[in-house]
């Protein structure tokens, strides 16, 4: 009951640094948590209610009295194993040696493996960004997205698609019209992959001028925006002052940028100058008249915005009554210069005696965040790692930041971003959670050697994780992160079966700390290791088989580190704990029994 108790509570442990992931990956990581560890001590229950019942039923009332004898399935394996854990008694240090090698070479593949947030998605569906120089109008705008329409009919695996052109300013993020969406349903059965698809429509695109374009997936588009604000996976903000200095610097980024292998969809924030209307009131003549800019802006705005003064009742309809000048003295500069401005003692001014009016230019738009002005370089990943890509973008951008001036700053963004942070958390709890892992074991087996050896799971099972990875062609994602977590509450416990089996012996059936005594215990020890790790590894089957399946994306690099490290710590706990505890941990155990026995003697 204690081994157990203290099992299901090592398995828990592990999974506990899921519930402080904060933003997108916590909500996503969070519910398989809580449905794991309710799953277990769920099975705790049935264990301890249903399954003794069950055992009484169908077992306590066999026909059977003779000697129980096994298959021929399990003879065969425990002949197998019985030349392992020889050979791994034989050449204990020669075993521990190639473990460890092995370990250096799977860290060594781990440290190259390409780092991603999430898993890419397989929507089924494309998003196609087409942006337009500011200012452009809904004519010419609906004319462009025809041609780009008309150029997606000629690709094969596009079977339909929807046009949204602007949005208003209603919508969960306003756009103009020279910004429009083309959500594209692609051939289910294409043998085409979806990173190939993605090429050929890009490819496609660049054949139509002044446009830029982005082709992303609608999920992939909605998590960077809701990550950080930018519409792609990588966003680069420059802040500053000098809006022109902003651009300049922005342009160099971009051209730096667009260099880097993996980058595709560069874009810089669109902004253009536009013509402008500046009224520059002079403070002084307004003193003089005994007048507020209150007062000359509230006259300014009805004459050329309009004012809402009553409604009109026509039938069973209204209508705002609005008062503004002649659209054709709004838009006249001389016309606007001869506005009359009421003075407070009576009688009127022009408005060109208050102010300056001039025609002047201006950018169409003034982006701030944090209350800084920023501009925004975006990009998609393709066939990389968006970490990578992140990394080879900073060292090809690091001589223009060097030069930008005092006060002016750049700040990373997107899914980048996320996932150092998401790393950062698994990383720093995953170590309090093995601390925690390590006092549990400590309880059961009251020795720290033996702790230690129950824990040469994590090393074993971060063989097989990484194997299965580069295997597979997967980068680093926090999935795959997620995955490892998981893995090692589930692999230590053919580490716990066997040295709680070797202590068992010894202490109850009067056995020695001999290697004949491993021998026999891990002859004993088989056939609850493998179907433990069977019942685990069958269950993730169907999910390592569903690589590109729609919908099952998170699920495949979990299953896949999960299935992979427990097939190569299971093989190679045959080799590994034999020669572990023949070196280090008969010892050990020996003096706990010894402790033990004389607590017993004291009571």
């Amino acid at each position: 009951m204690a081994i157990l108790f203290l099992f299901l509570m090592n398995v828990i442990i592990v999974f506990l640094p899921l519930f402080a992931l904060g933003g997108m990956e916590g909500k996503l990581f969070a519910p398989l948590g809580v449905a794991y560890i309710v799953s277990i001590l769920s099975s705790l229950i049935v264990s301890l209610t249903v399954t003794p019942v069950l055992s009484y039923w169908l077992l306590g009332r066999g026909s059977g009295h003779g000697h129980e004898q096994d298959g021929v399935v399990l003879r065969s394996l425990k002949w197998v194993a019985g030349v392992v854990i020889r050979f791994s008694l034989t050449f204990p240090r020669f075993n521990l040696s190639v473990t460890l090698v092995m370990v250096m070479i799977a860290a060594t593949f781990a440290l190259r493996l390409e780092k991603d947030f999430l898993p890419p998605f397989n929507e089924g569906t494309i998003q196609l960004n087409v942006v337009l120089p500011p200012g452009t109008s809904l004519t010419a705008s609906n004319t462009i997205a025809k041609t780009v329409e008309e150029s997606l009919k000629n690709i094969d695996d596009v079977q339909r698609f929807a046009r949204r052109t602007g949005r208003a300013e209603l919508d969960e993020h306003a756009e103009g019209v020279n910004m429009s969406e083309i959500i594209i349903e692609m051939d289910a059965e294409s043998p085409r992959s979806r990173e190939e698809q993605l090429a050929e429509i890009r490819e496609s695109m660049e054949e139509i001028p002044g446009i830029v374009t982005a082709v992303e997936q609608p999920i992939d588009h909605l998590i960077s925006h809701m990550l950080s604000g930018v519409k792609a996976q990588v966003g680069i903000k420059i802040y500053g002052a000098d809006l022109d200095l902003l651009r300049q610097n922005a342009e160099q980024v971009m051209a730096a940028m667009r260099l880097v292998p993996g980058v595709t969809d560069a874009m810089l924030e669109p902004q253009v100058i536009i013509p402008q209307l500046r009224i520059e009131l002079d403070r002084n003549q307004l003193l003089q008249y005994g007048m507020t800019t209150a007062s000359v802006d509230e006259t300014i705005e009805t004459a050329m915005n309009g004012k809402v003064v009553s409604e009109v009742l026509e039938g069973m309809r209204t209508f705002d009554l609005v008062v503004r000048m002649k659209e054709d003295y709004r838009e006249d500069l001389d016309e606007l210069k001869r506005l009359a401005i009421q003075l407070p003692d009576g009688g009127t001014l022009p408005l060109s005696a208050l102010a300056k009016i001039y025609e002047a230019g201006g950018p169409n738009v003034v982006n701030r965040e944090n209350v800084r002005r920023r501009v925004v370089i975006q990009c998609n990943v393709a066939q990389r790692g968006v970490v990578d890509v992140v990394t080879d973008i900073q060292s090809a951008i690091k001589p223009i930041i060097a030069q930008l001036p005092s006060g002016y700053f750049v700040e990373y963004g997107g899914q980048f971003q996320s996932q150092k942070t998401a790393s950062r958390v698994i990383s720093v709890l995953f170590l309090v959670s093995l601390v925690g892992v390590f006092l549990v074991l400590f309880t059961l087996f009251h020795s720290v050697n033996l702790a230690f050896q129950v824990m040469a799971a994590l090393p074993m099972a971060f063989i097989g994780s990484v194997a299965a990875l580069v295997i597979t062609g997967q980068t680093l994602t926090i999935a795959a992160m997620v995955g490892f977590v998981s893995l090692f509450g589930i692999a230590s416990r053919n580490g716990i079966l066997l040295l709680q089996h070797y202590v068992q012996l010894v202490e109850h059936e009067g056995e020695a700390f001999t290697k004949s005594m491993i021998v026999r215990a891990g002859l004993e020890r088989l056939a609850p290791v493998l179907m433990t790790a069977l019942t685990s590894g069958i269950a993730l089957v169907p999910l390592v088989l569903s690589a590109g399946e729609a919908g099952k994306e998170i699920l495949y690099p979990i299953a896949t580190v999960i299935l992979g490290g427990l097939v190569i710590s299971t093989a190679l706990d045959f080799f590994v704990h034999p020669a572990l505890f023949l070196l280090f941990g008969s010892k050990s155990a020996e003096r706990t029994l010894r402790e033990k026995a004389q607590d017993e003697a004291m009571w």
